[in-house]
């Protein structure tokens, strides 16, 4: 009759299929299954979530410590709290959360015990929409704990819909907020309701990527949904926007004050207090309407003789209040009773069975149902009255006095709610009450326990801060534990902290590095994982190796890597595989890194890593360019698009990135903004953190092709901050960038000031690694030549491009030969030898015709421009000519006349430009483009430079001269 749940995960498909009945799925369900050590309601308890909130429970288990059976304290959290039995009416409240539904985001922002999560149960009641209700607490600033309660939460909307959202925690990558988030949106936004989400107690996130991710869903929100946030204090969102919009409806902590007519409501009817109109309406002056006050208050004045000496006495400022109160409320209560309520304070929520387990009693559901009928600040999670927990404040008192009372008592507590915990599945409740107690060894043991199911959801923030909490020494002998601190600092970024946490366990491994050696100071509790940890220091070291540039060492650990793995794991192989891909690809033997990379990209698509097949399909597409194969770069972008029918993953953003690049070569300007803006609007989560900086190369290159050679370079600093070391090679540094932009600008001086910071010359052993840098270098040789006319600075150039167009060729890196020709051809010109600047033109028109390159030529200016109507005249691939000119002639069309500047005015410049012709003053042209006058200013002196002048008067005289107004 009753199986365990463990069972219910290999047979819930086929249930859903053969019982599509919800209500006789839930019936089945309550009725057959058993949760080990846990009474068979707890069941029926769970189902009304539905199968998805089940589903989704198993997936924070196994996160945290590979847990199979069904805990409910995931359900408490997506309760909506049900109401008190007596409580005020308050129709004017709720009549503003009513007006707020035509709005985006409403904030009910107050002080601890002002009553927003009843207004909102009450809210919630009588509304008649459909609420996901998710109460945070702590363990939400873990990135992913946070996304999977979120999706959860909205899953009790969307019933058996699509679970795209869900699949995204389900994958062994990492989840990414605006990947999900946007899947989720889309379920969502399929649910024809209208429909409300409820975040309560936001006060307690402080991390920044949930703030981001709120953010997001507050920007991409469907207009049916609408977000209630209730918090103690304003969240990091952008309130000011939102009000800007009229898209915020606030509730602050003057409109939550009950007033003298609720007081005496609360006082007589609540709380059952035979109270003067008078008393009454004094004690609400005391407390200024607190809700927390005033029935901290009530409890004290029962059994009081002097009830009218008690009131005037009462003062003094909230937390004065909650300190003498919870005394009041204390000294008044029975020994038992008073025993029960610091003991349990150390608990988030209560629940019969746990707080048996911590007090060492029996009877405590009962206790804690009569705590409740006494109205003693317990507020109920769950319909069935069997999960609570304390008012905050209240806990917070509880706890001050225990540890005054008892200093010696909390970590025993702690420690007994860890083992509680532990046996029932909760790894993560169980190590923070171990960390909480200090046992150290518990909790060291209980984390290397989890590291595993951590390790596959992702969870390393989380991770890393327990691993913190560990003292230095008791890590160290633990080799699994070290290792898994490697993991979760290689994730943050921080390699010297990883390479200590890979010695410490490299010191357990024998001379050849093969197995680990038993010792007696040696502690490995998961022996699975300690068979595994060659293999696995083998990954990291490898994987640190190719971010630091160290490539030896990359292919010394990637090969071990391959040594240790069975052939039974896909993702291990496969990651070694890659690793010795990427290395080739330094070394600059693309065809060899693009046959051995894919290879291992396969791998890892087999193993169901779906972001790092992404990520890889990015760095193939990248060789393909290299090697000036730019349709074939397209053609990968696209299928991997086409195959990506379902949720959004993290790494698709990156793919119009990718595919922006292209189209800008191509000329296309307005398909590669378009791709561009595609990228945006997916999110930045939606791409990797590696490649955050690119989407600004990207938006660099659109504006160079512009004209905009000002936007062009503030572009390229903002990837120069985001820019983050990443397993591929920097084959295209940023600040080279920024000096073909310098050069473009006629800022010599700062061209070369590069090239002396990077120990740049034409001497230099010549690498695939620094081809881009040295190909820049003949730029700024070939631009100091026009200014200075020495003929050395020429010589230099044309003898660095044959060396660099020889290992281009030998490379098979066509790209970089193209541009190589190109640069020839135009050293040629200078020395105004047509005929010999026609024979490398020829030779990079040829190879550049059948991929498409348009900008490579474009961009040269009007040198290029020349030679190409030369190479017209002659019929010199007569088609693909006629195409480059009249790219050229569209972008000089679109750009204005700025011939005879000392450099040119960007889009900005010219707006302010315009404007100083009219009579406007200073001031108001500030006014006008929205901008301080300190950067009107900053405008004004740089056109002033730029047009050789030194008045507003002269500057319009001479810009009329070039028509530029």
């Amino acid at each position: 009759r009753y199986w365990p749940v463990c069972w219910l995960d290999d047979i819930i498909d086929p249930l859903s299929c053969f019982l599509a009945d919800m209500s006789l799925l839930r019936f089945f369900l309550s009725n057959c299954f058993l949760e080990e050590g846990v009474a068979n309601h707890s069941v029926a308890f769970l189902v009304r979530s539905g199968i998805l909130l089940q589903r989704v429970e198993w997936i924070i288990a196994k996160g945290v410590g590979g847990a199979r059976t069904v805990t409910p304290l995931l359900a408490t959290k997506l309760s909506i709290p049900p109401l008190r039995r007596k409580m005020v009416s308050r129709p004017h409240l709720l009549e503003r959360l009513n007006e707020g539904l035509d709005r985006k985001l409403t904030l009910i922002s107050a002080s601890a015990g002002c009553g927003k999560t009843t207004l909102l149960s009450a809210w919630v009641q009588e509304c008649g929409r459909p609420t996901a209700w998710l109460s945070l607490d702590g363990e939400e600033n873990d990135p992913a704990r946070f996304l999977a309660c979120l999706v959860a939460a909205c899953q009790t909307l969307m019933g058996a819909a699509s679970e795209s959202a869900l699949e995204q925690l389900q994958s062994s990558q990492p989840p990414q907020f605006e990947t999900a988030l946007a899947a989720l949106l889309t379920e969502l936004a399929a649910i024809p309701d209208h429909c409300v989400i409820v975040l309560d107690d936001y006060h307690i996130i402080g991390a920044a990527a949930v703030d981001r991710a709120v953010s997001y869903l507050i920007d991409h929100l469907p207009p049916q949904m609408h977000l209630i946030i209730s918090t103690r204090e304003d969240p990091r969102l952008p309130l000011a926007r939102l009000r800007a919009r009229d898209q915020l409806t606030e509730l602050r902590g003057t409109d939550l004050r009950f007033s003298a007519s609720e007081a005496t409501t609360f006082l007589t009817q609540v709380m059952d207090l035979n109270l003067s109109a008078a008393d009454s309406a004094q004690l609400a002056v005391r407390t200024e309407g607190w809700i927390a006050g005033l029935q901290l208050a009530a409890l004290s004045l029962r059994g009081q003789q002097d009830v009218a000496g008690f009131i005037r006495a009462f003062a003094g400022d909230h937390r004065y209040i909650v300190d003498y109160l919870v005394e009041e409320v204390l000294q008044r209560q029975p020994e038992a009773v008073r025993r029960f309520l610091l003991q349990t304070a150390i608990l988030d929520r209560l629940y019969g069975p746990l707080c048996d387990a911590v007090t060492g009693e029996s009877g405590s559901s009962a206790q804690l149902e009569a705590l409740e009928r006494s109205n003693l600040l317990v507020i109920p999670l769950d319909e069935t009255r069997r999960w609570y927990r304390y008012h905050h404040l209240f806990a917070e008192a509880l706890a001050v006095r225990l540890q005054a009372e008892q200093p010696d008592q909390g970590a025993q507590l702690h420690r007994r709610a860890s083992e509680w915990y532990e046996q029932h599945g909760a790894a993560a409740d169980a190590i923070r009450h171990a960390l909480a107690a200090a046992d150290f060894e518990r909790a060291a043991k209980l984390i290397e326990l989890a590291i595993p199911a951590m390790r596959q959801g992702r969870q390393d923030v989380t991770l890393l801060g327990w691993l913190k909490a560990l003292p230095v020494e008791l890590v160290r002998v633990r080799p699994v534990l070290c290792a898994g601190y490697a993991w979760t600092l290689l994730a943050s970024g921080d390699l010297e902290a990883a390479h200590a946490r890979l010695q410490d366990a490299e010191r357990w491994l024998d001379t050849s590095g093969l197995c680990l050696v038993p010792s007696s100071e040696m502690v490995v509790v998961d022996e699975e994982e300690g068979r595994r940890l060659p293999a696995l220091i083998a990954v990291y070291r490898a994987g640190r190796a190719q971010v630091m540039g160290d490539i030896s060492n990359t292919i010394k650990y990637a090969r071990r890597v391959l040594d240790l793995s069975s052939e039974d794991d896909p993702l291990g192989r496969g990651a070694a595989v890659a690793l010795l891909g990427l290395a080739a690809w330094v070394n600059g033997d693309l065809e060899d890194a693009y046959r051995t990379f894919a290879d291992g990209i396969a791998h890892v698509r087999q193993a169901g890593n779906i972001s790092d097949a992404i990520s890889g399909t990015i760095f193939l597409a990248d060789i393909r360019v290299a090697q000036g194969r730019l349709h074939e770069a397209m053609r990968i972008y696209e299928r991997v698009l086409q195959e990506a029918t379902g949720p959004v993953v993290q790494g698709i953003a990156d793919l119009y990135v990718g595919m922006s690049e292209l189209y800008c070569e191509h000329g296309d300007v307005h398909a590669a903004t378009q791709r561009l803006l595609q990228s945006k609007e997916l999110g930045e989560r939606a791409g990797l953190p590696q490649d955050w900086s690119r989407w600004h190369v990207a938006q660099a290159q659109i504006m160079e092709a512009q004209g905009d050679l000002d936007g062009a370079l503030s572009q390229l600093r903002e990837a120069e901050r985001l820019y983050r070391r990443d397993f591929a090679p920097d084959v295209c540094p940023i600040a080279a960038l920024v000096a073909r932009v310098r050069i473009a600008q006629g800022r010599l001086g700062e061209a070369l000031g590069w090239m002396s910071e990077r120990g740049l010359t034409v001497t230099d052993e010549l690498s695939y690694l620094r081809e881009f840098e040295h190909i820049t270098l003949a730029r700024v040789l070939l631009a100091r030549y026009k200014s200075d006319r020495t003929e050395h600075h020429l010589f230099e150039a044309r003898e660095l491009l044959e060396r660099l167009l020889k290992a281009a060729q030998e490379g098979g890196r066509m790209g970089s030969a193209i541009e190589i020709l190109a640069l020839l051809a135009l050293a040629h010109q200078m020395q105004g030898n047509s005929t010999a600047a026609l024979k490398p033109l020829q030779q990079a028109l040829t190879l550049a015709e059948p991929e498409g390159y348009v900008r490579l030529f474009v961009d040269e200016g009007q040198s290029m421009i020349a030679l190409l109507e030369e190479a017209a005249r002659r019929g010199i691939v007569p088609n693909y000519v006629r195409q480059l000119l009249s790219a050229a002639g569209a972008t000089r069309e679109h750009a204005p006349m700025q011939q005879g500047l000392i450099e040119p005015l960007s889009d900005r410049e010219r707006e302010v430009l315009r404007l100083l012709g009219t009579d406007l003053s200073g001031p108001e042209i500030a006014r006008e483009l929205i901008v301080s006058l300190n950067t009107m200013r900053t405008h004004t002196k740089n056109i002033y430079s730029k047009l050789g002048v030194n008045s507003r008067r002269a500057a319009i005289r001479r810009a009329e001269e070039l028509d530029l107004l």
